[in-house]
């Protein structure tokens, strides 16, 4: 018998009826998530900026799913007027059971800015999902039991990833702004789950532990082309494996609005998936409410789910 200390993908109940829609789903995470969920009979929406890259992807995806019912939708998360164009179509005809805010870039090497003129790293994990989220909100709304899982990272808990200097304009680390991006996936959905309490909605935040996907195409330099085979080999897990906290936030009955889901093996780098402390002050009610106003703001969009 599978045991919540012994979870795997073979846990995940039937999902026919049900709709997941998933940011970054033509590569990595997202592409491995909508994978074993169609496997399971949902119905899969891959969200991404390439046509062709997802049209790949849905090949993939049809791969263990013959019958599966997919879709596409071309979104570019650093762009607020993309973002509003793709919202807007799912938020008419949609019903979203499973949002996966999953997309995102790491490790910019120089600091980046996106269309409207946001630090690069900050505006598309955080900002970008922010924006997509409330703007297809409707379409959540109409489940009558939606979970929005989103995925933030180990680097969550270090020391830089604190939500001051949003835009990194004093100073600009490549992991500094993704850890900083990263812990404000956290924050946000944990305000979420406080806004939504009461409700049949379901926020989860995960992190995936160590993986090889695609983010660590922006690594630089002579050191990261030595370093990134080895870790492949040696340190890091793979992309299946990395979907597990994804997987079990999604599918798992008895999981608790506002919880942090990671793996479970040594320094949560690997392992079966289970809920995992938060990292420090995380929780403060008044931190998530400023991070809200201040998404607000930036983004020029409304959030009240």
């Amino acid at each position: 018998m599978i045991t919540m200390s012994h979870w795997t993908p073979d846990a995940i109940t039937d999902q026919a009826g049900r709709t997941a829609l998933v940011t970054g789903g033509n590569s990595g995470i997202g592409l491995e998530t909508a994978r074993v969920l169609a496997a399971r009979g949902a119905r899969i929406i891959l969200a991404g900026r390439s046509e062709a890259n997802l049209d790949k992807a849905v090949q993939q995806v049809l791969a263990v799913a013959p019958k599966a019912e997919t879709g596409t939708l071309v979104v570019d998360l650093s762009d607020l007027a993309s973002i509003r164009e793709a919202a807007s179509r799912i938020a008419e005809t949609e019903t979203i059971d499973l949002l996966f805010n999953n997309a995102g870039v790491m490790n910019l090497p120089t600091r980046q800015s996106t269309r409207d003129g946001f630090e690069m790293t900050f505006g598309t994990n955080h900002l970008g999902h922010f924006a997509f989220d409330a703007q297809l909100w409707p379409a959540v709304l109409r489940s009558p039991a939606p979970r929005v899982v989103t995925v933030s990272a180990i680097a969550a808990r270090w020391p830089m990833g604190r939500l001051d200097d949003l835009m990194s304009e004093k100073s600009y680390r490549g992991m500094g702004a993704y850890a900083k991006s990263k812990r404000a996936n956290i924050v946000y959905t944990l305000e979420l789950a406080r806004r939504t309490a009461g409700t049949p909605l379901k926020a989860l935040v995960v992190h995936p532990g160590a993986a090889m996907t695609n983010l660590q195409q922006h690594g630089n330099g002579a050191l990261a082309r030595v370093f990134t085979p080895i870790a492949e080999r040696l340190l890091m897990g793979s992309a299946e494996g990395a979907a597990w906290p994804s997987l079990y936030a999604a599918s798992t009955p008895d999981v608790v609005s506002g919880q942090f889901i990671g793996p479970s093996g040594r320094d949560q780098t690997s392992g079966t998936p289970k809920p995992v402390k938060l990292p420090r002050g995380a929780d403060d009610p008044q931190q998530g409410a400023r991070l809200w106003a201040e998404s607000e703001r930036l983004t020029g969009v409304a959030f009240r789910p």
